[in-house]
């Protein structure tokens, strides 16, 4: 055994007799979730290790299972503010069972946990195109005209003065963003600590991050063609530029929004997941750009403590985690979807409601798990057309409620500007409107309501 092997095996030995709980808890959990069907990525998987721990100690424990570390998903820290170790990506043999290498690395000193690295989807539903007026039944309220009760009242506000501020940032977790769309070119964030010239002038590990990152392709292309509607109509939602004359109007018609694109053709990934969340969050401590939320409109998989972890990291930095519920019509409360089932703090779990009042037919509910309901069904929004044009179309789904969430986080962020992240989720919940479709299936058995604050 060689001495680098036994420094480590020291340095992790203090917090060996309470993390050996965590880990197996997290490889049960992942057993479960496998054994129910969730969807992962079948030759690799992610490994928290300890703090402390070496390369050639990584290099050792890994060996154990045929590993081979492909790269560096979170490095660790270990100072006043955390205690953790490097979060790696590892590919195991082909042939070996993920089951089998997450509960063989478990059981090592040396690891805090192993998990799959999970699949995660998109949360909408269905396309119906509604091109007619008075189709953006989201925006209204019962004041407005058009009205409709049961959308989010967001043109109350505006007629009140409340247009958002481009001060207020919201990151779109999702798929990529039609970044030059009429509607949206406007509000799209572009980087000024890292112009384009071919070198990471910001230091972030991403070179010439002009929007944001596209990690599925490792790229700073954000916008790879018409593939990337359900970020582009995720981006329209929260932000599309209101009283231009054209389109669509977003709940927030100034916020500047940060692509980070993790969903590719076959979906995405745990690990990419956790670089788009850590990219939102290191752009706010390192530049202090004002981030308020990030939009999360997709789902699948098990339970991941590395999510978890760099969801609680973005807590940690007074960003909110706007989550869809999910589409399986499901308990989230017997049955968690995630990453809306996470029990962080900053975490606002949304289900979707029809212009009726109803809860959509396709939405989870969870009289514990779930938050609040939004519009959800036959939403218009911001589309990418061929040959680069704009276009509109109607979607459904959780993924088109939440977004009218994290606009109106960004709202309120602009009107109160020296909120907290815990003020502002508490002033979201507790400014919701009773709905009956609602009562027993959420949190607050409410509504959104992005005029009452």
């Amino acid at each position: 055994m060689s001495k680098s092997y036994l420094r480590s095996l020291l340095a992790v030995s203090i917090a060996l007799a309470s993390g050996n709980a965590m880990a197996q808890g997290v490889s049960d959990l992942a057993l479960q979730a496998i054994a129910q069907g969730r969807e992962f990525v079948p030759d690799e998987m992610l490994v928290q290790f300890r703090p402390g721990v070496t390369e050639a100690h990584k290099e050792e424990v890994l060996s154990r299972v045929g590993g081979v570390s492909m790269e560096m998903v979170a490095r660790g820290q270990n100072d006043r503010s955390a205690q953790r170790g490097d979060l790696e990506l590892v590919r195991i043999p082909f042939g070996m069972q993920v089951a089998d290498a997450v509960r063989g690395m478990s059981r090592d000193p040396a690891v805090a946990f192993a998990e799959p690295n999970w699949v995660y989807t998109l949360q909408a539903t269905s396309n119906d195109p509604l091109y007619t007026n008075g189709s953006l039944w989201g925006m209204y309220g019962d004041g407005t005209s058009p009205a409709n009760q049961f959308g989010s009242r967001a043109g109350e506000a505006w007629a009140r003065g409340n247009t958002c501020s481009s001060s207020v940032y919201i990151g779109i977790i999702d798929e990529g963003v039609m970044v030059n769309h009429q509607d949206l070119a406007a509000n799209m964030w572009t980087n000024p600590f890292d112009p384009v010239d071919g070198r990471d002038n910001d230091g972030n590990g991403y070179v010439d991050d002009v929007n944001g990152w596209d990690f599925d392709g490792n790229n700073s292309s954000v916008f790879d063609g018409t593939t990337d509607d359900h970020g582009t109509h995720v981006a329209g939602t929260i932000g599309a530029r209101g009283g231009n004359g054209v389109g669509v109007a977003g709940v927030c018609w100034n916020v500047k929004m940060i692509s980070a694109k993790f969903l590719g053709r076959r979906g995405g990934t745990t690990a990419n997941s956790i670089k788009a969340v850590d990219y939102m969050t290191d752009l706010k401590l390192r530049h202090g750009l004002n981030i308020v939320a990030t939009n999360n409109s997709w789902g699948g998989g098990g339970y991941s403590q590395a999510l978890a972890d760099a969801i609680q990291r973005a807590a940690n930095a007074n960003i909110l985690f706007v989550a869809a519920a999910g589409n399986e019509t499901n308990n989230n409360d017997a049955n968690p979807s995630y990453p809306a089932s996470y029990t962080n703090s900053n975490i606002i779990a949304v289900a979707s409601i029809t212009n009726t009042g109803a809860l959509s037919s396709f939405s989870n509910w969870g009289a514990t798990s779930v938050d609040i309901g939004a519009p959800g069904s036959s939403i218009q929004s911001t589309l990418p057309g061929r040959n680069n044009t704009s276009t509109y179309g109607a979607y459904s789904g959780t993924s088109m409620a939440t977004p009218h969430v994290a606009g109106a986080v960004a709202m309120y962020a602009s009107a109160n500007p020296s909120a907290n992240a815990a003020t502002i989720r508490n002033a979201i919940l507790s400014s919701a409107l009773p709905t009956a479709s609602l009562a027993g299936k959420t949190v607050t058995g409410a509504r959104l309501n992005a005029e009452g604050f």
